[in-house]
């Protein structure tokens, strides 16, 4: 257990280093579950260590958010209250960097009317937008980092006893997180960056007008990418100057795909984990950007919630790619929750399109975005569909076909 603790106070110092890089006089915001509880005092303290200003602690639990979508009207949960709007104002208005610890019940929401999350979902979505565009543009810092609990660990390690199920998912943390690979953690990760950032340079020269995938599974899919877009990966510049790393662990470059310039079919590689639900072996197919015909074998009301969420939660926001052969996807392990698994697989995201992958898009007004082709919608939603024999290609302006993956891999 003191060895547990030693590589937690090492991932917490990651996360406040490199992932936040939280600057001397900075609020923090930390979202945390209430069973990390020792997980998040650790990181507030190594935010004050590195001179931040206030920590503030954001706690919630996935039994109490299910209470509250089973016991209130659908009327009571789409009040938004003031309270909670200046709040997010405040963190926003401070240039506050926050850190998220990932650590969510994938089966959180079993038998909970989906329909009511959805109106919850919409109300405070509305209401938040302007938060949402701030941290998803990078004008702040923010980080995301995990920690296990006994309900995601049964799921990842269903054989296993519960403790041995922890300590393997925790295992798998440090490892897919760099903690254990390496004796200087930061300066690894700076490597890994810009070896990521390399990879973008590339992409971001062929400039390309659309992407073509094509696999054994099914997926034979058309994605044409906005003018002036932008492939990033690894860290990013802040708005606001300060250099961060968004996801520990990560292993993908991205960019803004064409809301309405997306055509084929796309087949799921991997379950998702949307608002407490598993969707597990689906597909999409896309005309002219939306989607318009879906289904799954299981999860499928789960799936309905998502693509009919709002206007722009049946196109997609952002395409991303990751080698087969890659750290995470090497161990072999489905952990059910995206932050891992869209880390181990090519992926794409239905909903809001990042400002930060298209030339002057941070800039930019709504307006001015979605005439560049951007998506916008209340949410991000990451599913995965990489896989061993997934074939890329690039297709320039000029009609030129470039191969990017072959056999699952980047082939530069």
């Amino acid at each position: 257990m003191d060895n547990q603790k030693l590589l937690l106070s090492k991932l917490a110092k990651l996360a406040v280093k490199v992932g936040a890089n939280v600057q001397k006089g900075q609020i923090v915001l930390i979202s945390s579950p209430l069973h990390a509880l020792e997980f998040a005092k650790i990181i507030q303290k190594e935010a004050y260590l590195a001179g931040a200003k206030k920590v503030y602690i954001d706690w919630s639990d996935w039994e109490l958010s299910r209470n509250d979508y089973i016991y209130e009207s659908s009327t009571t949960l789409e009040e938004v209250p003031d309270w909670r709007v200046a709040k997010m104002q405040y963190f926003v208005d401070n240039n506050a960097c926050r850190i998220s610890i990932d650590s969510r019940n994938p089966y959180a929401m079993q038998g909970v009317d989906l329909q009511k999350v959805a109106l919850a979902s919409r109300a405070i979505g509305a209401k938040s937008a302007f938060y949402q565009e701030h941290y998803s543009s990078s004008k702040s810092q923010w980080t995301i980092v995990a920690y296990p609990n006994d309900a995601w660990c049964q799921t990842v390690f269903p054989s296993l006893e519960p403790q041995q199920a922890w300590d393997q998912l925790f295992d798998a943390i440090m490892k897919t997180s760099r903690v254990t690979l390496t004796n200087d953690v930061e300066k690894d990760w700076l490597a890994h960056t810009k070896s990521l950032e390399a990879r973008s340079k590339i992409m971001n020269d062929y400039n390309f007008k659309t992407l073509h995938f094509e696999n054994s599974l099914g997926t034979n899919l058309d994605v044409e990418l906005v003018e002036n877009h932008l492939w990033a990966g690894g860290g990013e510049q802040g708005g606001n100057g300060v250099y961060f790393v968004p996801n520990i662990p990560t292993e993908e470059i991205f960019t803004m795909p064409h809301k309405d310039k997306v055509n084929g079919k796309v087949v799921s590689t991997k379950p998702l984990n949307y608002q407490g639900s598993l969707i597990k072996d689906f597909y999409l197919v896309f005309k002219d950007g939306k989607v318009v015909e879906y289904n799954a074998k299981e999860g499928y009301d789960a799936l309905k919630s998502l693509i009919e969420l709002d206007e722009g939660s049946s196109s997609l926001g952002e395409v991303a790619l990751i080698s087969d052969d890659s750290p995470i996807s090497n161990l072999n392990i489905l952990f059910n929750d995206t932050l891992f698994d869209e880390n181990a697989s090519c992926h794409l995201a239905l909903g809001n399109a990042y400002s930060m992958n298209v030339v002057g898009g941070t800039s930019m007004s709504k307006e001015e975005l979605a005439k560049v082709g951007a998506n916008s919608s209340i949410t991000h939603v990451d599913f995965m569909f990489g896989s061993a024999d997934m074939e890329i290609i690039g297709i320039t302006h000029q009609g030129e076909k470039i191969t990017i993956f072959k056999k699952g891999n980047f082939v530069f």
